[in-house]
């Protein structure tokens, strides 16, 4: 028999901050609490599955009836970015942290990556990526030079106006940092944003592109491929994950773009995994502390995912879950550690079961296995069995 999993990842949306959420600066944070204050925010299909019933979630209406399987996720790697976050859901946990730079890169680095792409570098500080073309695009404009940032997660950031920097130099830029940043300066992501428009009003582009670190052992997706099944990404996942292990992908510009290649793909014969990112709740919105932004890309996906329930065919099974936190009512514009919501639902998934807190992303991995009847060990336990009818 063929089977679909279509594996959801809704890119940032924590429900509560974890029991270390101290070593990263996040305690108090909770994406959920902060989203569903907006009077923008409905999600009735959500709250069927299960999403207010999760351990610790204390805000929304408990649904009596719930009509899937659902669990609070825990991480277990030393981390809280996109990287980690998805190698973890995939069975690959992160021991040691990505390297992060609060005071900027070494000069080394910088000095490689300005005599190997043949401009000079400007900036180099941790800043938020609409902050920091309002401060540095006239100059970056002006003179060519590149503007290199980070964050709080391991990313090397490149931004350059479109016009100055054309996209494939920019992208070549781009795969020069990530053959130098390797080994201890390793980060998760070489990301690429560019951007258009006249000073002061320089706005970014849906022409951003990740340049991931190749994950370090095989992943879920890897698995699922070595043994004939179909791996299908949709939006940021090939970039997560380097292209180790899928076989198919489809970029997005987006949330509602994204939504509408899912339901593509649900049309679709295939025998395996489709696997999707919804970047938008993180990028659009948690970054930007935009909480009626986020309201409403949930309540989008809410509307979608009714339809999408309603489409799915009987050997049909959807998880959907989230990759870290990212508290747009939290002081700051980064990422917060916090639990993940993991919402199960198909005619084979046993209506009603509360899978508790589960102590690692990679359960989900592990479980995916399980599905398609695969008897190799990732990174986590599977909970096939406490779940399937």
């Amino acid at each position: 028999m063929k089977r679909r999993v279509f594996l959801v990842v809704l890119d940032s949306f924590g429900i509560g901050y974890e029991p270390d959420a101290a070593d990263f600066g996040d305690v108090g944070s909770n994406t959920l609490s902060s989203v569903i204050k907006s009077e923008f925010y409905h999600t009735p299909n959500m709250k069927k599955l299960g999403f207010f019933n999760l351990d610790g979630v204390e805000v929304g209406e408990k649904e009596e009836n719930v009509a899937g399987a659902y669990g609070r996720m825990r991480e277990k790697s030393r981390g809280k970015d996109t990287t980690v976050g998805h190698w973890e859901i995939a069975g690959l946990v992160s021991e040691k942290p990505l390297p992060t730079y609060p005071d900027g890169f070494p000069k080394e680095i910088l000095d490689e990556f300005s005599a190997q792409t043949g401009r000079k570098v400007l900036c180099n500080k941790p800043y938020s990526g609409t902050e920091v073309i309002k401060d540095y695009g006239k100059e970056q404009v002006e003179t060519g030079a590149l503007i290199v940032y980070t964050s709080a997660d391991s990313v090397f950031q490149i931004a350059a106006h479109e016009d100055v920097v054309p996209l494939e130099e920019l992208y070549d830029c781009c795969r020069i940092a990530r053959k130098i940043l390797v080994g201890e300066h390793g980060v998760g992501r070489v990301i690429a944003r560019p951007f258009t428009g006249e000073y002061p009003n320089y706005v970014r582009t849906a022409n951003r592109h990740d340049f991931s670190l190749v994950p370090p052992a095989d992943t879920m997706l890897d698995v699922l491929e070595r043994n004939g099944f179909d791996t299908i990404s949709i939006g940021k996942i090939y970039d997560i994950f380097a292209g180790k292990g899928i076989q198919k992908s489809t970029p997005t510009k987006g949330n509602t773009d994204g939504i509408g290649r899912w339901f593509e793909q649900q049309k679709e014969e295939f025998d395996g995994i489709c696997f999707l990112n919804l970047v938008d709740f993180d990028m659009l919105y948690g970054h930007r502390n935009d909480v009626d932004g986020y309201a409403k890309a949930a309540t989008e996906f809410d509307e979608a995912l009714g339809k999408f329930m309603v489409q799915m065919r009987d050997e049909d099974i959807l998880i959907i879950t989230a990759d870290h936190g990212c508290d747009p009512g939290f002081r700051g514009t980064d990422h917060t550690r916090e639990y993940t919501p993991m919402l199960m639902y198909g005619k084979e998934v046993r209506a009603g079961v509360n899978l508790g807190t589960r102590p690692c992303f990679g359960d989900i991995g592990q479980t995916i296995l399980d599905i398609f009847g695969i008897n190799e060990k990732l990174q986590g336990e599977s909970f096939w069995a406490e779940v399937r009818k």
